[in-house]
């Protein structure tokens, strides 16, 4: 079975929601105009990392975000998977995801659980707590956000609930890219599944990112992998990989999780 995945890797404005929302119905209509059955943005793509005036432009209980993707995803007839976003819900902050299916109805939302202290989300965002799953056409899938790749146990328990595709929305910056790529191939090798992640461009006042947005298969390999640009991509994977590697190479089947707390 093959599944089409357009990646929407954009630049953000920093602590400007207005403009942000404004800019991501091209990205939509693209990837509808190329018949992907799901697109893809990338991390705290309303606000950026502007983490000092949350409480001003976090979005409150996610209810702009969802209105505009499920209007998008009922105009263009297609599933979103809203990378993630700065949502304010009671007196916390947390950087959410949503995954918009192509009938408009909201089919998992996700919390990211692994604060990254460097950019100061440990000061400013509070952890989730749960584990996140979907179907795309009848393929299971999860989502993680950036940070959370670099802790193999907690994608390795989403995988574990019989999920094919594994996706990523990141702000990952520039001087660590090469981290980046190493851990992603990392991820789909030792899960035997398939990893979409998607970087944003562009800069903040502290830091520069470089996009690098990539889709690599359960093998490793990169299937695609972009530049430093904004742009959009539509990949076309084939999702009986999976299996076919799990049936050769049944290291699920040898796990040994007795041992593993």
């Amino acid at each position: 079975m093959e599944l089409t995945i357009a990646i929407a890797q954009i630049d953000v404005d920093f602590g400007q929601p207005a403009k942000n929302f404004s800019k991501i119905e091209p990205f939509v209509a693209q990837a509808a105009e190329q018949h992907a059955d799901i697109v893809v943005f990338p991390e705290m793509w309303n606000t950026g990392y502007d983490l000092t005036r949350l409480g001003d432009i976090a979005d409150p209980n996610g209810q702009q975000t969802q209105h505009v993707l499920v209007a998008l995803a009922k105009k263009y007839h297609i599933m979103i998977h809203g990378g993630s976003v700065a949502v304010k819900r009671g007196d916390k902050f947390f950087n959410t995801t949503y995954v918009i299916d192509a009938n408009g109805q909201e089919v998992a939302t996700y919390d990211k659980v692994h604060l990254f202290g460097l950019m100061a989300e440990d000061q400013y965002l509070a952890a989730g707590n749960a584990k996140n799953r979907f179907d795309i056409n009848g393929v299971g899938a999860t989502s993680v956000i950036c940070y959370d790749i670099r802790f193999p146990e907690w994608l390795r328990t989403l995988s574990l609930t019989d999920s094919r595709v594994i996706f990523v929305p990141a702000e990952w910056p520039t001087p660590r890219l090469a981290q980046w790529r190493k851990l992603l191939a990392a991820r789909a090798i030792e899960n035997q599944l398939f990893v979409v992640a998607v970087n944003r461009v562009g800069s903040d006042p502290d830091n520069r990112f470089g996009g690098s947005s990539v889709v690599i298969d359960p093998l490793g390999n990169e299937v695609a992998r972009l530049n430093d640009q904004e742009q959009l991509k539509t990949v076309t994977i084939d999702i009986d990989e999976t299996d076919k590697i799990r049936g050769f190479m049944p290291v699920f089947e040898d796990r040994r999780p007795d041992l593993y707390e």
